[in-house]
């Protein structure tokens, strides 16, 4: 524990972009993005060419023509189609390759016009690209996923030129070399030389200083993992949405009410509208709730089976040959830099900086998840024996959630189904938009008139009180929210944008420019009338609004600096935080009412579940730390023979391991999107758990006031944690809230595993 807290202070700093007109705009759970990872940029030299483009390219495609018209510069949704991506992005491919070959040949040699123009570029590429990536996660049709398996191998060899361009990396390492004496002299801020270091390390980590050969290999190797993350994401969409388990009412004994009405639209929505006809889907948000109440366990075992299965459903889809190809070009491209492994490579430039400070933290929470887990296994044997029951082969993968559900009701008098009455999904939406306000005096106003790219999706103004006149408010962001699983939308949860904060911006602007686009996306199960929430989709929902509050109260100069473009491993922190508030009672109390009679949630059922809170924490802990660990693992190896077998690696790490039984995976590698769908995650996936040690001690501080929305401190969080961005390292900003290194004794506390 002591030992972690000390690597953390050994740690040196980076992003996890590398330029920011590719940085990774998806952040969290899962389906994040094997898309074109763009944020919105400006460059004076970029106006001309955006409007030369414009006119010269398509005039009748949206996306390249002005936004001016549209409520705060929002993409014209309605007017977009798939087939406006490609040209637009090969326009604003050229518009990009211009604004950064003007940087490199100009004479000019202070900082804005090398690394603030740089900041700037790509307006145009940023613009298309961030509409791009939201619509291949969001929206991602047949016909989208055309445009996307044609465009990702095109998309990569632009990044790489992007990186290439003759006399480009001579001007960064002349800013580079020049930061210490320019801070030292006051010319230069803090951030400017933040932004230096950033960008120089960027280059350097995309190969710049390989020889030609060594490059063209580099490259090469890029384009390949873009077009294989790309089809391992598509199969794993293709899966979700074809398999379906067509049941009955009958076959639907034990379920809730809420569950019921969910698979009987989830019916209706894929052509089953028969009277007696209900779906299970492998989305999530039905699946699960379906494994914990069923009481039919051959349905269960065959809803199980097919959702572990995700990437292996059909041979046409072999997604472990693909994330076999995808570990061997890794390791091919972490050779190129250097390193022996991916996970060397990988981990260099993140909080944790090498493989073994992640191993020595998943570790030691491992020995102790294992030891809770097996203990909530012998509960549920107990429980069965008293019963005098009998299950065959013993408790299975696929009983695992049904019987703990059984204890915790039998032990705890807690059942689920008794509080999602009270947390519908307009009031646990209700309870973070308030919560958000009382720490950050942050305001929602929807917008109906406002049409998104779906119909489900809700678009809202986000405002706060101005610092110099309070009486009136200012416009701080805009924000969509896309809260239900459907067709043709990536499972998972995550935040995006399509616009980031900046003050970078070209003269002349218009400020809105510089506001954000948040958006926020969820895979409930919509229901035929009210949506009812678990109290573990409403910590999602939480979840995310944390991530929107790291992009929406962004207070950066440069862009490239703004928002989400942190260490990977403090990325979760601002989301994980926001996901305590839930938990208080103060804000249940308050917000969660009964979707049909506005009783307010009882103090009974709150102090019961507080008191089963803890218990499946081990099964939680182990299913998730089991993947960290092996993507850890797997990441190690030098090498990878021609007859590897990464089922066969899984089967014999995870027994290595001493996976208990009756637990697997979380994300089993056919469809381990984080780490498969993109390489931001891969090497990555402890990210949770790391932060989960920092946005436990971070709680704490408010806690330790007596009032979780005490004024000083959450002033103190927006500044350290959700507005400065990358300005200042990870871990200086921790310390400047807290005022020492992170104690990881608060994180095993409330993980029961002190």
């Amino acid at each position: 524990m002591r030992a972690w807290s000390v690597a953390i202070q050994l740690v040196t700093t980076r992003a996890f972009q590398t330029t920011k007109a590719f940085r990774p705009k998806a952040l969290t759970h899962a389906a994040l993005t094997t898309a074109l990872s763009v944020s919105t940029t400006s460059s004076s030299s970029a106006a001309s060419a955006d409007t030369t483009m414009c006119k010269n390219t398509a005039v009748s495609n949206p996306l390249l023509q002005s936004w001016a018209a549209q409520p705060f510069h929002l993409p014209p949704f309605e007017e977009i189609n798939p087939t406006h991506f490609q040209p637009a992005l090969e326009a604003a491919m050229k518009a990009h390759i211009a604004d950064l070959e003007a940087i490199a040949s100009s004479t000019e040699t202070d900082f804005d016009s090398i690394l603030g123009a740089y900041d700037r570029a790509g307006s145009l590429y940023s613009k298309v690209g961030g509409v791009y990536g939201n619509y291949i996660s969001s929206l991602n049709t047949p016909d989208m996923q055309e445009v996307q398996s044609a465009m990702a191998p095109i998309l990569s060899r632009h990044r790489t030129k992007c990186y290439n361009i003759p006399g480009l990396f001579e001007k960064v390492t002349s800013m580079y070399d020049v930061r210490e004496e320019m801070a030292n002299k006051g010319e230069w801020t803090d951030e400017q030389v933040r932004l230096a270091e950033r960008v120089y390390t960027a280059f350097v980590r995309m190969g710049v200083k390989l020889n030609e050969e060594e490059k063209k290999e580099y490259g090469d190797i890029q384009v390949e993992l873009a077009t294989l993350q790309t089809k391992f994401m598509q199969n794993i969409l293709k899966d979700e949405e074809t398999w379906v388990m067509v049941i009955t009412a009958q076959d639907m004994a034990g379920c809730p009410e809420d569950l019921v009405a969910a698979a009987r639209q989830a019916a209706i929505d894929r052509g089953h509208e028969g009277e007696d006809e209900y779906v299970i889907t492998l989305g999530r948000s039905l699946v699960e709730p379906f494994l914990t109440y069923s009481t039919r366990r051959d349905l269960r075992k065959k809803a199980f089976d097919a959702w572990t299965s995700r990437g292996e459903l059909s041979e046409e889809r072999d997604n472990l040959s693909i994330a076999t190809k995808i570990l061997r070009l890794r390791k091919r491209q972490a050779n190129l830099m250097g390193h022996t492994t991916f996970s060397n490579f990988q981990t260099e430039d993140t909080m944790a900086q090498t493989p073994e400070n992640v191993m020595n933290l998943c570790t030691d929470v491992w020995e102790r998840a294992k030891e809770a887990a097996n203990k909530e296994r012998e509960m549920m044997e107990t429980f069965l024996s008293e019963k005098g029951d009998e299950l065959e082969g013993g408790i299975q993968p696929w009983d695992w959630r049904f019987y703990a559900e059984q204890v915790r009701q039998a032990n705890f008098n807690f059942d689920e189904s008794e509080l999602k009455p009270y947390l519908s999904l307009d009031a646990v939406t209700n309870a973070v938009f308030d919560v958000s306000n009382k720490l950050y005096g942050l305001k929602y106003v929807k917008r109906d008139d406002i049409k998104a790219y779906h119909k489900d999706v809700n678009v809202y103004e986000v405002r706060r009180a101005k610092k110099d006149s309070p009486d009136e408010d200012e416009l701080v962001a805009i924000f969509l929210h896309d809260n239900f699983s459907r067709a043709h939308k990536s499972s998972g949860a995550w935040m995006s944008e399509y616009r980031s904060q900046t003050k970078n911006l070209i003269a002349g602007s218009d400020p809105i420019e510089g506001i954000p686009i948040v958006s926020n996306n969820n895979n409930f199960a919509k229901g035929s009338g009210a949506t009812l929430l678990s109290f573990d989709d409403g910590t999602t929902l939480f979840h995310e609004m944390g991530h929107g509050h790291h992009g929406m109260l962004s207070d950066a100069t440069y862009e490239y600096l703004a928002s989400t473009s942190v260490l990977k491993d403090f990325v979760e922190l601002p989301s994980q935080l926001m996901e305590h508030w839930l938990e208080e009672p103060v804000v249940l109390k308050e917000h969660a009412k009964h979707y049909k009679t506005g009783e307010t949630v009882p103090d009974d059922l709150l102090a019961r579940l507080k008191a089963a809170s803890l218990f499946n924490e081990g099964f939680a802990t182990v299913e998730y730390t089991a993947c960290a660990l092996l993507d850890m693992a797997v990441h190690s190896l030098s090498e990878y023979d021609d007859d590897f077998d990464l089922s066969e690696f899984e089967k014999k790490y995870l027994a290595e391991i001493g996976m208990p039984q009756g637990i697997v995976m979380r994300h089993r590698p056919a469809h381990f999107a984080h780490l498969f769908a993109s390489s931001s995650y891969a090497s990555g996936y402890y990210v949770y758990q790391w932060a989960q040690v920092l946005d436990n001690d971070v709680f704490a501080a408010f806690q330790e006031t007596g009032d979780v929305f005490d004024a000083e401190t959450a002033e103190r969080c927006r500044k350290c944690i959700y507005s400065a961005g990358n300005t200042v390292a990870p871990q200086d900003l921790f310390k400047a809230f807290r005022g020492r290194e992170p104690d990881t004794s608060f994180f095993l506390k409330n993980k029961g595993m002190a």
